[in-house]
């Protein structure tokens, strides 16, 4: 155990919090510092406390190079709440991971994390113990995000302008919320544009602006500010110096933040981001893997293992019998990541390491399904190559263990599973062979289990589970699309091109809920752009629920893809133009596929005839109803049906 120079580290004080807010490790000298102070005055406390014992013990006093060289050995800690927070020094990764072994001795591994992690050296050697868990902040719904980013509006003299980072003590304030300012009496308008003014030119004791001009940091808006005294100046030209630093504001923040939307998971992310001072705390993996916002502290990763001159060293806390939790109450643990990495070295060999996260939410808009939901983020890195390698991971469905609920035994319930798991595999080469854009590479893979379920007979049985892993698509949902991108005419009409060619073929395989609902737009559809941020392709990640209406008329389904234009009628400058691309698109992809359907038509009837046949709902019927509704459908009478449905 370490010896303490102050109190112990795990000492409260009357209200539960850490008596001591910073201490020094020094694990090669198994002391650690709390002492009241800087993290500078408690390594000379540690370098005093060494010659005072070497003194005791006989020896000289080390001299003051030798001091600085003991000096050098400590690893500054930051406590906050349960957690222990070790800032390393990027040149020496060693001291820090031998600081994490001390602190183990009394301090559970899942309270002690990482800070400067956005350091490249700090965070390859993290990721190379397959210790991505460590690094990540502490996951938050969206609405605990939203309810945060609420809460932190703040005033100064006047109204509550302000978003406040409670770490760096700025105070950001948005586009909108000076737009809002429009609205004042001639001396509010005064008060605020003078606050701004003053506080925007000024630093708190941490050198860090009281005001900042959020996603306008860089500008000269201080500047601009500081021309006018706001107090002084006459009426007219109060109104007239308000809009133009209104113009010079609106003209720097990008267009997705010059409103503000907690609902819109691109700006609520970089808001959470920004009031938490990301630089400065454990922040989030999946920011830095570039995943998309929908993404952003929706991953939860998992203790898994780590890779050593080629050989695989699991976690220890993986077989702590305690099943630490999180301090949302989830599972620190998931036995999945076992399988997966195994999955993974079998695949690729030479690993440098793999890290495995959980999705925590749903990232579509759509009610849950029944059977198991599982999806899950691998980080892969072959040893030699610079580039991860990004997988998602989907749990079946349907798979052993939900047919063994259902009281089967285990014959049958694994017969079941494999038979879902094709039925899985040829709806996706129906997919692409009706004109349907999907990830180019999904393969079907299996991991063991203990079943834990509802079937007495099988508790504790080792079961094999399926799953799906695909590669990882680098796009954001067409749903989840910040409503101000559609202000600008190029990217609204780029947009409903795509987007009225994905509908196409989403209509002809019939993509509904079980309620008979079209599944469209709702989280699976991945926009990817271009360099300049222009719409250029539309992924459908997850096909879900294609050939579930395979019986009922197209012109029935068709009404249901107007919701798809409906939804952003209000942001767009010419909803018109916006319907009339759709509906073109629409159309073109439709009469290509149906083409060349007609073109290629023995090969499209006969592409899954070796499947068994049941008008019950086999993938076969399934498949030939849906080319036979297709062969007698008219493109542009359906457009007219979704056009029907266009509000206003």
């Amino acid at each position: 155990m370490p010896q303490f120079i102050g109190d112990n580290i795990m000492a409260r004080d009357e209200q539960g919090r850490p008596r001591a807010r910073i201490a020094t490790v020094f694990p090669r000298g198994d002391t650690i510092v709390t002492l009241p102070g800087i993290h500078a005055t408690q390594r000379l406390a540690y370098a005093q406390d060494l010659n005072d014992r070497r003194v005791a013990q006989g020896l000289a006093p080390l001299g003051d190079d030798e001091l600085e060289a003991q000096c050098l050995t400590g690893v500054d800690l930051v406590l906050e709440g349960d957690n222990i927070l070790i800032r390393p020094d990027p040149a020496d990764m060693q001291a820090a991971f031998e600081a994490d072994e001390l602190l183990q001795q009394i301090v559970p591994k899942e309270k002690i994390k990482f800070l400067h992690v956005l350091d490249p050296q700090v965070r390859e050697a993290i990721k190379r113990r397959g210790e991505c868990w460590r690094i990540s902040a502490l996951p938050r719904s969206p609405d605990e995000m939203s309810k945060m980013i609420a809460d932190s509006k703040i005033a100064i003299g006047g109204r509550d302008l302000y978003f406040y980072n409670n770490t760096t003590g700025t105070r950001f304030l948005t586009f909108a919320a000076f737009s809002s300012l429009a609205s004042l009496d001639e001396h509010e308008l005064r008060r605020h544009l003078a606050e701004i003014g003053d506080h925007s030119n000024s630093a708190n004791r941490m050198g860090r602006r009281e005001v900042a001009f959020y996603m306008a940091e860089g500008t000269d808006l201080p500047a601009e500010f500081a021309r006018h005294d706001f107090l002084a100046i006459d009426s007219g030209a109060l109104r007239g110096a308000y809009e133009d630093l209104r113009r010079r504001f609106h003209d720097a923040a990008p267009p997705e933040f010059r409103r503000d939307e907690l609902n819109n998971p691109n700006w609520r992310g970089r808001m959470y981001a920004t009031l938490i001072g990301q630089t400065d705390e454990a922040v989030s993996e999946e920011a830095m893997l570039g995943l998309a916002a929908e993404f952003f502290m929706q991953v939860e990763w998992l203790p898994g293992g780590r890779i050593e001159d080629g050989e695989l060293i699991f976690d220890p806390i993986l077989e702590d019998e305690a099943k630490p939790c999180r301090p949302d109450g989830h599972p620190l643990c998931d036995e999945k990541a076992r399988g997966f990495i195994f999955n993974f070295i079998r695949d690729y060999g030479d690993l440098e390491h793999v890290n495995i996260g959980r999705v925590a939410g749903s990232l579509s808009s759509r009610g849950e399904w029944p059977g198991r939901r599982g999806v899950y983020l691998a980080d892969v890195r072959e040893r030699g190559n610079p580039r991860p390698i990004l997988r998602v991971i989907r749990m079946q469905k349907w798979g052993v263990s939900e047919n063994l609920d259902k009281g089967e035994d285990l014959l049958q319930a694994m017969l079941e599973s494999e038979e879902y798991t094709e039925y899985i595999l040829d709806r996706r080469i129906g997919c692409r062979q009706l004109g349907m854009n999907l990830p180019a590479r999904v393969a079907a893979r299996k991991l063991g289990e203990r079943y834990a379920g509802k079937n007495p007979r099988y508790l504790g049985r080792l079961i094999w589970s399926a799953y799906f892993e695909r590669d990882y698509v680098a796009g954001l949902a067409t749903d989840k699309v910040a409503a101000a991108r559609f202000a600008d005419d190029a990217f609204a009409l780029n947009f409903a091109r795509l987007l009225g060619r994905a509908a196409a073929p989403n209509l002809i395989v019939g993509r509904c809920d079980l309620h008979g609902n079209a599944i469209f737009d709702d989280g699976d559809e991945l926009v990817i752009v271009d360099a300049c941020g222009m719409p250029i392709d539309i992924v459908v990640a997850d096909p879900t629920g294609t050939f579930t209406d395979y019986l009922h008329d197209l012109r029935d389904l068709a009404p249901g893809y107007a919701g798809a234009i409906n939804r952003r009628l209000p942001f767009l400058n010419d909803p018109r133009a916006f319907a009339r691309t759709f509906l073109a698109a629409f159309v073109d992809r439709f009469n290509q596929v149906r083409q060349e359907y007609i073109k290629r038509q023995r090969a499209f009837d006969t592409l899954f005839k070796h499947l068994p046949r049941d008008e019950a709902g086999s993938f076969r019927y399934r498949w030939e109803s849906v080319l036979r509704r297709l062969q007698t459908a008219d493109a542009a009478e359906l457009a007219e049906g979704i056009g029907r449905g266009i509000k206003g």
